[in-house]
């Protein structure tokens, strides 16, 4: 069954293929991720024989074929933040948010090896025979069994937050953001090799040939011939210093910067650029595995060369860690608007997505629309794009846009195209794009994070200013918060005579009277961090930072719907035929049929949770928030707390009584200070206690 379900992901077939077992049997049923849309964002790749594994935001990725297609593997991974990846005989290590994984079998299970590593943010491996070094950003610690255990030896280390590891015979070197420290005793004691470098200099990459030592830092490459002794800057030709990656392909040492790969075969002495076909140029990790060289970007996914980097091609199907922020929906198509890689479209629900960003010079996408067949992307920066052709091909339309271009909002009536901008305001073009005006008379916030149109009202939901409605199409603008506790605005939603307002930390907010007054709605809303609104008929869902939400009565009461989801930051939601599609922040676009969670909702009582249970925090470590999630088999009297490593209690998340169900809470540590916490649970005779931590 698993090389089944390994080949049809291979070949882009998996979500289909779940698809078809949820629709056989309803234990099958829950959300699917959609194969697409690709890229994201890669911090680093390893390579094992003939597999290479991309480490991301969104857990790891392998590809046995050179990068033409990936699978996730994640299972055991129970944090999928990853900042590193190392190689050590037939082991594969994971440096995470959470700490050091280990897997024995290419990724196909993951076990935490953390004992004795107190600081578990890893941002840095490296492997020297039986030596195993993990970098944290509270220093560096040794395991000499595989990350069964772990020492501290930082010792002379006063910067402990280590961003690069190498190792050259005997010496280990640590980059940090103040430079370059040197080990000749595998970390017993540390001494600063800086002389040379520029002061506090932050150190991104390290490389290592014969006796030459190369660190990338924010103001180019710089050799030690010397074992760090000395260093001197080589940057003839390198018309971007600030370099995140360096990697040695036989002889050439290749250098990945913010603003591509950069090609030395003289140690450094001249550089030349090798960009060709490298259209995400924001190069955060290299990695040669025999004639082919890789290289992982920031938010644009994996690309190959084979030619020592003359040219290269995107490497993308199934990398699913996208971080997507935008949907629009016309027929039968389905547009994702993602951050750093533009636009994707589907014409089969998410069975495969293709990239249709040609014109499209911005590719951080935060809003789409559509408006007589043609389609409107905001961006971050960018302004407006028009496409005409469902996204084949982008045109700029920005005559009379302010100089803030970052779009964060579109909304259509009738022939009027509505922009909202971050501190730009709001503005209206009348002609397809051709020309913008600004529309902000009376609008006293103009950071606009939502837009809305019910009837001839105009809504624009403000980041801080609360709702403001226009009944001339933008004209004036007047304030309508009334009731409105809340006034960070994400989503706005309209249902008939009804308006919903999404708000930041604030739960769901509802308007019968086109928003003259506001009531709150958010029972059983255990995640009140709203992004999203969508509305099916007479069902309204709400995408939030742990999941989503499905209320049928209007928002009287929520419930959440979250089986299979497992990445639970939803960005965007949209309904398209028969199925609600969720953005996420770091895989992707997932896809659940409606009425699937109807049901799901009319008979709660028949899915209740088998048992007492309280999750792990996530993220963690955190700063400054994160979410804590328990469930409750039976209706129960809940005590939630927080307390210091002294034992002092320093916030009580909840003390009442639930019925049974799943529940989560965010807390924000604002105005503590970063260490180890711990969150104790309470429920009838059901106690647990976990450790969190803040890392600021």
């Amino acid at each position: 069954m698993k090389a089944v379900v390994q080949l049809l992901r291979c070949w882009g077939f998996l979500s289909v293929f779940y698809f078809a077992l949820g629709s056989m049997n309803p234990a099958f049923a829950q959300w699917v991720q959609t194969n697409g849309p690709y890229g994201g964002y890669v911090r680093s790749l390893a390579v094992s024989g003939t597999n290479i594994f991309a480490a991301t935001d969104g857990g790891v990725f392998l590809s046995a074929v050179n990068g033409t297609s990936w699978s996730v593997v994640n299972s055991g991974l129970t944090n999928t933040n990853v900042w590193d990846l190392a190689v050590s005989g037939t082991d594969l290590f994971a440096g995470t948010d959470g700490g050091v994984f280990l897997s024995t079998n290419n990724g196909t299970s993951w076990t935490a090896a953390n004992s004795g590593l107190i600081h578990t943010r890893v941002k840095a491996l490296t492997v020297s025979g039986a030596n195993f070094f993990a970098g944290t950003t509270g220093g560096i610690f040794l395991s000499t069994n595989n990350g069964t255990s772990w020492t501290e030896v930082s010792s002379g280390l006063t910067d402990t937050v280590v961003l690069a590891l190498a190792y050259s015979d005997a010496h280990l070197f640590a980059g940090t953001q103040s430079g370059v420290f040197l080990s000749t005793n595998n970390g017993t004691s540390w001494t600063a090799a800086n002389t040379g470098l520029p002061l506090h200099a932050f150190v991104n990459a390290l490389a290592v040939s014969g006796a030459n030592l190369f660190a990338g830092i924010s103001g180019g490459v710089f050799l030690s011939t010397n074992n760090g002794t000395s260093w001197t800057a080589v940057n003839s030709g390198l018309t971007n210093k600030d370099v995140r990656a360096l990697a040695f392909s036989g002889t050439n040492l290749f250098a990945g910067t913010s603003g591509g790969v950069f090609l030395s075969t003289d140690n450094g002495t001249s550089w030349t650029a090798v960009n060709t076909g490298l259209t995400k140029t924001r190069v955060l990790e290299l990695a040669a595995s025999g004639n082919n060289l890789f290289a992982g970007t920031f938010c644009g996914g994996v690309f190959r060369s084979a030619n020592n980097g003359t040219s290269w091609t995107e490497v993308n199907f199934g990398l699913t860690n996208s971080s997507v922020r935008a949907f629009s929906v016309s027929g039968a198509n389905l547009f994702a608007g993602a951050v750093g890689s533009g636009v994707f479209l589907s014409t089969n629900n998410g069975a495969s997505w293709t990239e249709v960003n040609s014109g499209l010079t911005k590719l951080d996408v935060r809003a789409l629309a559509v408006s007589d067949g043609d389609l409107f992307a905001g961006t971050d920066g960018g302004g407006v794009f028009r496409s005409t052709d469902n996204g084949t091909t982008w045109t700029e339309v920005n005559a009379g846009l302010r100089w803030d271009t970052d779009v964060q909002a579109l909304a259509v009536s009738g022939r009027n195209l509505f922009a909202g901008t971050y501190n730009g305001g709001i503005f209206l073009s009348t002609d397809r794009g051709t020309s913008w005006t600004a529309v902000n008379a009376g609008l006293t916030n103009t950071n606009i994070w939502s837009l809305a149109v019910s009837g001839a009202n105009l809504f624009a939901g403000t980041y801080g200013g609360g709702v403001f409605r226009s009944t001339n199409n933008g004209t004036s603008w007047a304030a309508v918060n009334t009731g409105l506790r809340n006034t960070d605005v994400r989503a706005l939603a309209v249902n008939g005579e009804t308006l919903f307002a999404g708000t930041y930390y604030g739960g769901v907010f509802r308007s019968t009277d086109n928003g003259a007054s506001w009531t709150k709605v958010s029972t059983g809303l255990t995640n009140t961090a709203v992004f999203a609104l969508a509305i099916s008929d007479s069902n309204l869902f709400a995408g939030t930072l742990g999941g989503v939400f499905l209320s049928t009565n209007n928002g009287a009461s929520w419930t959440a719907v979250n089986t299979g989801l497992i990445d639970s930051s939803v960005w965007a939601l949209s309904v398209s035929g028969n199925n609600l599609f969720a953005a996420t922040y770091s895989s992707g676009v997932w896809r659940r049929p409606l009425s699937e969670m109807i049901t799901l909702v009319e008979g709660r009582s028949t899915s209740l949770p088998a048992q007492f249970n309280l999750e792990q925090n996530f993220p963690n470590p955190f700063n400054p928030t994160t979410t804590i999630s328990f469930r409750l088999q039976s209706k129960s009297f809940v005590m939630l707390k927080v307390f210091d490593a002294l034992g002092r209690e320093v916030s009580t998340l909840f003390s009442e009584e639930l019925p049974a169900g799943t529940y989560a809470r965010q807390w924000h540590a604002e105005g503590l200070a970063s260490g180890v916490y711990f969150y104790r649970f309470q429920a009838g005779s059901f106690s647990e206690t976990k450790k969190l931590i803040l890392l600021r």
